[in-house]
């Protein structure tokens, strides 16, 4: 398999953030590969250090294992499960709807739950690895896979963890968007007033 090359071309760096930021993307052509135990740890370990309101850490990683991989892969869109099938990991991130310290609801839950996310895909890519986040999950059916009680606790994305592969694994339609994009420019979203 040959390797793929990554253009971070559409990407602009001139303003000196670490390249981690810059290398930061959701591929679609993975291979079929593990990850082992104690990177698996690190990954998630840093999804715990993330900041939340009141510390209520709302978030709730789900992770297949071989055993549950099929049945994860069956929770996502038709459209993700062509090129899902051939990651090391599939997820789904749960937040929390109300707070642990007095039951009130958690407003912030779903914000403190992306910053998790955020935390642990960049550990990811620390450890070599790249994560992919879908909306295009069935999260009442992936909520009643894992047992949740849909008034505290919501389905909040899918995502997958695993290891680049060559670009020729995925059909025409896929292989015209597998390329880092750009952002909007930094005067579009900060407003300094």
């Amino acid at each position: 398999m040959s390797k793929q090359i990554i253009n971070f071309d559409a990407r602009d760096t001139s303003t000196g953030i670490d390249p981690l930021f810059i290398q930061r993307w959701s591929p679609r052509a993975f291979q079929k590969t593990t990850i082992d135990d104690p990177t698996m740890h690190r990954i998630m370990d840093a999804a715990r250090w993330s900041p939340s309101c009141f510390n209520a850490q709302p978030w709730r990683f789900y992770t297949s294992t071989d055993n549950t991989f099929d049945d994860f892969l069956n929770l996502l869109v038709e459209g993700n499960q062509g090129w899902a099938k051939d990651n090391a990991v599939i997820g789904f991130l749960v937040g929390e709807k109300n707070f642990e310290h007095n039951g009130k609801p958690n407003q912030w839950s779903a914000f403190d739950s992306g910053a998790a996310w955020m935390s642990m895909t960049l550990q990811a890519r620390m450890e070599g690895l790249y994560t992919h986040g879908m909306g295009g999950i069935k999260a009442a059916e992936a909520a009643t896979y894992l047992d949740l009680d849909t008034d505290k606790s919501e389905v909040l994305m899918g995502f997958t963890i695993g290891k680049l592969a060559d670009l020729s694994q995925l059909d025409d339609e896929q292989r015209k968007n597998e390329t880092p994009n750009s952002r909007k420019d930094l005067s579009e979203i900060w407003h300094s007033v």
